[in-house]
């Protein structure tokens, strides 16, 4: 079952003295963080009002509803904010990492298990899936169309057929 509420990002520090706060994103970026009007702590727990948000380089800028001085904000700080699910609208074929992470790989013609996805590298042109196998080793699949051929998240399966190679212990 996927996650209600999704890790957002985490408040770095403060900004100014009128009880901003520094975000970095967990999200694809600072710009979508500051659409969002609601955000959370403990997943779901607390709701936060987003009252104004700018970005700033590569962080978010946020205004949250009751935080009105340096001091209140920097009590904030180091912790992790979340986003309620339903507030993102993802186009067809785009995933959120977080329901990537430990999808379970297999070879869409021979049912093979390759291990489980641990980590989505960023590298620009395409993501790159971290598959680790059993053994512990890591492998590196490039996140294109030839080399995932299906994603099933209610199922934990990610189907794929692996460029020659990828798995150095290939049969």
């Amino acid at each position: 079952m996927l996650k209600p509420y999704l890790e957002a990002g985490k408040i770095t520090g403060t900004q100014g003295l009128r009880g901003e706060i520094r975000v970095d994103p967990w999200c694809d970026s600072a710009e979508a963080l500051c659409r969002l009007k609601r955000l959370y702590f403990e997943e779901g727990k607390q709701e936060l009002k987003v009252v104004s948000a700018r970005t700033q380089k590569r962080m978010a800028i946020l205004k949250l509803e009751g935080v009105d001085s340096i001091e209140q904000a920097d009590l904030l700080r180091n912790r992790v904010l979340y986003a309620s699910r339903q507030d993102f609208k993802l186009e067809p074929g785009r995933y959120f990492i977080q329901d990537l992470l430990g999808v379970k790989a297999v070879d869409a013609d021979s049912g093979r298990d390759y291990g489980a996805v641990t980590d989505v590298l960023k590298t620009g042109a395409n993501d790159v899936y971290e598959i680790t196998g059993d053994d512990g080793k890591a492998y590196l699949l490039p996140a294109i169309p030839m080399t995932v051929i299906e994603i099933r998240l209610e199922e934990g399966l990610m189907r794929i057929r692996p460029i020659e190679g990828i798995f150095d212990h290939e049969d």
